[in-house]
């Protein structure tokens, strides 16, 4: 999921910034102001370190930024590696050769436990892990451990907790923003009469589906059975997800709510779903993260004026705030990588981030007054405000057998699921059945 996702992410909240107009200028960091931050000690002067990550074009421009505010402060020469998509072919051979980066930034948590098991990567240090207390929720600690060792800091976020609306169809039929599930089917309902479909889901593109589904079942089931079944700890059998399920079912079950019906949704794809949307004007809302501005900008519609984002509307006792992102691991054990670490983990290392386009932070000491546009600042805002409830993609935190690959696993029952949203059981049944195989 993370890989089919990963190039319209490079693009996307960084367009919506320029699509706005006020994108500031990407300047670089004064050194005099990052240094006298440490009180003007060039504590690594001399040392050298190479960090590896998948970003190319802005983004690694924007991450260069920073990198050149911790180089300003300590005096280290920091060098920058793009991993490409495939994170894991890049390292692979670099692991083996003995020859890894200092700093390497994984897209998937998963990751870290498979680099953990083979001894490719350094614990924390007391320092890194301080800062990460001091910024993080538990949640996130954990979620770069292994075997009791702390081992990763999530360093940037991608927000996947949005409903993405045209705001002429909504005028068109006299409904406002939804706050709740039932007011969104209600808001839904009146669309439909007013003869546009209300949904564009993109159901060639499965992972969208999950991210349908992780959404619904954080909000009903809770956090705490979100972790249990992100980790097969409770079956998909459980009633929990057949509530969720069940939900789904109230848009999947009616023909008039999904644009195109239940066939042309599974043969619409993401982007093309958002086109359905901006482009061509067939449907009034797709559910999916914040890089369907990207879309939006490529439709020549305006970020904030014809589309708006809301927070994905509570089903249950939980408003959902669900992340991906991608967590900084040290590779060598020197200083630099762990001062590198220690940096990007600070309140600091993230304000400077921010400042730029295209990021979000999972910093919970990062205010949202430091992004530089209103949409990011929304952004930022639910993922301070949801505090100990954010959750990573469930997905992404599977097996990939289960939970990333086209046409297998939860990808593929959950298109059935479309295609039949009145089998719940058979559905839950297929998930468990899967789930058990890659889980073994």
């Amino acid at each position: 999921m993370a890989k089919a996702r990963a190039a319209v992410i490079l693009a996307g909240l960084a367009v919506a910034v320029a699509a706005c107009g006020n994108a500031p200028t990407a300047s670089e960091p004064t050194a005099s102001s990052s240094a006298s931050a440490a009180g003007g000690a060039k504590t690594l002067e001399g040392v050298k370190l190479e960090v590896a990550a998948k970003w190319t074009g802005d983004e690694q421009k924007n991450f260069e930024q920073v990198l050149k505010a911790f180089s300003a402060k300590t005096g280290a020469k920091v060098t920058y590696a793009s991993t490409g998509e495939d994170t894991g072919a890049y390292l692979g051979p670099r692991i083996q050769g003995g020859s890894p980066p200092d700093v390497a930034i994984l897209p998937q948590p998963g990751l870290v436990q498979q680099y953990a098991k083979q001894g490719a990567l350094k614990p924390l240090t007391d320092a890194v892990s301080k800062e990460i207390d001091a910024n993080y929720t538990p949640y996130w600690k954990e979620l770069g451990s292994a075997d009791g060792k702390v081992y990763g800091v999530l360093i940037k976020a991608a927000h996947k907790s949005l409903v993405w609306y045209r705001t002429q169809a909504f005028d068109d039929a006299g409904v406002q923003p939804p706050t709740t599930w039932d007011e969104l089917m209600k808001a839904a309902q009146t669309i439909a009469d007013s003869g546009t479909a209300p949904f564009s889901l993109c159901g060639a593109s499965a992972w969208t589906l999950t991210d349908l589904f992780e959404n619904v079942y954080l909000s009903t089931a809770g956090p705490e059975k979100y972790d249990q079944l992100s980790k097969h700890e409770i079956p998909w059998t459980d009633p929990s997800v057949a509530t969720a399920l069940e939900k789904i079912a109230q848009i999947a079950g009616k023909q008039e709510y999904m644009v195109d019906g239940t066939s042309g949704t599974l043969q619409t794809d993401f982007p093309t779903c958002a086109n359905k949307v901006f482009a061509t004007k067939k449907s009034a809302m797709v559910i999916e993260a914040d890089f369907v501005a990207t879309s939006v900008v490529q439709a020549k519609a305006k970020v904030g004026e014809d589309a708006k984002a809301i927070p994905f509307p509570k089903v249950g006792d939980t408003a959902p705030v669900i992340l991906g992102g991608d967590v900084a691991v040290a590779m060598k054990d020197s200083p630099g990588a762990m001062a590198l670490l220690e940096f990007l983990a600070s309140k600091e290392g993230g304000e400077i981030w921010a400042k730029l386009p295209g990021y979000l932070s999972p910093n919970k000491n990062v205010s949202p007054d430091n992004y530089p546009d209103a949409l990011t600042k929304q952004l930022g805002q639910t993922i301070v405000s949801a505090g100990d409830t954010v959750r990573y993609d469930m997905s992404d935190l599977a097996p990939s057998a289960f939970g990333g690959t086209d046409g297998k696993g939860e990808w593929k029952i959950l298109q059935d699921f479309l295609r039949k949203p009145t089998d719940v059981k058979g559905a839950q049944s297929a998930l468990e059945a899967e789930a058990k195989k890659a889980w073994k």
